[in-house]
């Protein structure tokens, strides 16, 4: 802080001000070389006319008291005085309406010419630290909500994103011939941002409004809030993890207490699936009624193990969870997974039991997944951990991580048919290890190629930003949200105990760390299906092929909404094309076969159009009828690094062939729309990650 920024806050602290008086606020922004109404101060409707005078008509008067924040609402502020009669009455109404409070004096300053009126404020998120919002002001903001975040601090990307980002950005732009300074917006954008990151104690920050003008811009009206400097918990977010997850993700030997022999217990469940995917390590059934648990020789105490273990799973009931975890921990586990509920999800009593199972891992050097959760799966350790039944998996590219165990206990069921899954790693309450331990870990993970998570909340938000940028300049990281409205938070929070952010902030926060956000379940999977399977495009011209004219439209229709393109064919594509094509089909991107359209000719048309600079990708639209034909024709195709991508209307009905196409290694969607929206999102990331511009 410097000296001039701590003698206005010492002295606001020590008047018991938990907020900065308008003249100290443009005094402080004045000091950062921002342009504000500068602020004479008068103690008499004389002097006012004098400061009036001076600085010349038309003229503001404004009340100045600590014990008056809300000016405007309360008669405080008189504008436009055109001349010394109106300045002298103005200034004894001001004192006669506050004649109980404690007065400074009243501000006088020149009325500002008028200009494209802007908000720019900053926050602070329990999660992300300070915020930075900008919008238009008027009715922009106050009915349209027209604004746009960014965590600080900010880049002056981040700060053109953000202005990108407003309905109103052609208005900055240039509007009727009349423009704002650009250049002068981002560099006062910046200034905040530096300002507020060297002053912790400035918790809220309000310029409303900022005039903007062809030349510059001017602060009107400043409004400063104060708090207690947060505590360091950033920073302790950045410590690096007392133990690698390695033998999280790929244990060699592994115990599972509350292993049961009894077949409809989640014990049961959670053995059985580790003996039925082949876990290559040694397995330790700890039961203490059991000598043998599903033919394998069962332990009644962690203890009795010899051997040193390295992971170990908890399924036991609530009340017995904390003695079984202090005994891995004195048997020297280093990695523990809980499963078992009835923790932070039911109330304050659960909460205390987390915190003292985050005591002992502390004191004993151990980390923990869980409680509450499904575990972990690993198709290329054959570990599945899951309280649900899981049957055949194949070894995929796509990591999963999730604080809902429906992903690995039930959904997983059904979607294992059309993804293939690397990792799937469900957290739960995550009173230990969470979302950014688990991200970092898959980013550095060569199996894992596609990041998906499932997340209510984050924790240490800071820590997530810097993690999650590092790790998008490598791989997709694609993220369903959830807790977005009120009864949706509402719910997250009797779910797993999480407190769901503003989700302006989390939209904002996924922008800047380079994520992809799903709307639902089905987005993020469609999204998911086409990253992990197909290369990403290289352009944004796409040679679309159909069984339909109707559907052919649709689909550059798409492409189009979606800002890319149907693609030109040049005259050596064009002649290709002709060769083959029937005599009723024109030579158009689109290419409509009409309902005569075969495999054979499919796979030749895509081949041809792989020759063709301006293809980066193909929409194909195959019918359902006759799916079961392409599966072999499709496999023979050399992509190039260019993605193709299907869409098969109704496809619900021939479910079995759309599975032998996405196992092929082709995401097969119900529209063109859903199929286009996903390509966009591929070449968008691409684009992105090309320019360096998700780091």
């Amino acid at each position: 802080m410097n000296v001039l920024l701590n003698e206005i806050v010492s002295r606001a602290e020590s008047e018991g001000r938990t907020y900065l008086m308008e003249h100290e606020c443009k005094e402080l922004l004045a000091g950062e070389g921002i342009p504000t109404t500068a602020i004479s101060v008068a103690h008499s409707a004389v002097e006012a006319v004098k400061i009036s005078d001076k600085i010349g008509y038309p003229v503001v008067l404004k009340v100045l008291s600590p014990e008056v924040i809300h000016k405007s609402d309360l008669g405080g502020v008189k504008l436009n005085l055109q001349n010394a009669g109106e300045v002298e009455f103005a200034f004894t109404e001001i004192m006669k309406s506050f004649a109980d409070k404690k007065i400074i004096g009243v501000a006088v300053q020149k009325m500002a010419s008028p200009g494209l009126e802007a908000i720019i404020g900053v926050s602070r998120d329990p999660a992300f630290g300070p915020v930075l919002m900008f919008g238009l002001g008027g009715v922009f903001v106050e009915v349209l909500k027209d604004v746009s975040f960014r965590i600080l601090p900010v880049t002056e990307e981040d700060i053109e994103e953000m202005l990108q980002e407003i309905r109103g950005y052609n208005l900055l732009r240039g509007y009727r011939g009349t423009a704002v300074d650009l250049s002068a917006l981002k560099d006062l954008l910046l200034k905040i941002s530096n300002l507020v990151m060297r002053c912790p104690e400035i918790r809220e920050l309000d310029l409303n409004p900022v005039f903007l003008y062809p030349q510059g811009n001017i602060t009107i009206d400043a409004r400063i809030f104060l708090g207690k400097p947060e505590e360091q918990t950033q920073k302790a977010a950045l410590r690096k993890d007392k133990n690698s997850l390695q033998n999280l993700f790929y244990p060699d030997s592994l115990a599972v207490i509350g292993a049961s022999d009894k077949p409809g217990k989640l014990g049961w469940n959670i053995f059985h699936n580790l003996l039925y995917h082949r876990f290559a390590g040694k397995l330790y059934p700890v039961n203490v009624k059991a000598e043998t648990v599903q033919e394998v020789p069962a332990f009644s105490s962690i203890h009795d193990i010899e051997e040193t273990v390295d992971a170990a799973i908890i399924m036991v009931p609530a009340a017995q969870t904390l003695q079984a975890f202090e005994d891995c921990c004195r048997k020297g586990i280093k990695m523990i997974v809980i499963e078992s509920a009835g923790f932070a999800e039911t109330g304050e009593s659960g909460k205390s039991v987390e915190k003292e199972l985050k005591r002992l891992a502390e004191s004993n050097n151990c980390r923990f997944v869980g409680p509450n959760c499904s575990g972990i799966i690993n198709t290329h350790h054959n570990i599945v951990q899951s309280i649900g039944l899981v049957e055949e998996l194949r070894k995929g590219n796509i990591g999963l991580i999730a604080q809902a165990g429906v992903y690995a206990a039930g959904m997983l069921w059904g979607i294992r048919h059309t993804m293939d899954f690397a990792v799937v790693a469900t957290i739960g309450n995550k009173a230990d290890i969470n979302e950014t331990d688990i991200l970092e870990y898959l980013g550095e993970d060569k199996n894992v190629e596609v990041i998906c998570m499932y997340l209510e909340d984050v924790k240490s938000g800071f820590r997530f930003i810097e993690v999650a940028r590092r790790i998008t300049a490598q791989k997709p990281v694609i993220i369903l949200k959830s807790g977005r409205t009120e009864a949706g938070k509402k719910a997250v929070s009797s779910h797993t105990a999480s407190l769901a952010g503003n989700d302006l902030i989390y939209d904002a926060v996924f922008k800047q760390a380079g994520i992809i956000r799903a709307w639902d379940n089905d987005h993020m999977f469609e999204l998911a299906r086409a990253f992990s399977k197909q290369p990403l495009p290289s352009g944004d011209g796409s040679l679309v092929i159909s069984y339909t004219g109707s559907l052919g439209v649709a689909t550059a229709d798409a492409l189009s909404l979606n800002k890319m393109r149907p693609a030109e064919l040049d005259e050596k594509t064009q002649a290709y094309l002709r060769a083959i094509l029937p005599s009723y089909v024109g030579c158009n991107n689109p290419v409509d076969y009409t309902f005569d359209m075969n495999a054979e000719q499919v796979k030749e048309t895509i081949e041809i159009g792989l020759q063709c600079d301006d293809i980066s990708s193909f929409i194909v639209i195959l019918q359902a009828e006759t799916l079961d034909t392409y599966v072999s024709e499709f496999k023979k195709i050399d992509f190039r690094g260019k993605p193709i991508l299907c869409c098969v209307p109704c496809k619900e009905f021939a479910m079995n062939e759309v599975i032998a196409l996405e196992q092929a290694g082709f995401p097969v969607y119900s529209t063109p729309e859903e199929a286009v929206r996903a390509l966009a999102v591929m070449y968008s990331y691409g684009m992105k990650r090309k320019r360096g511009s998700v780091v």
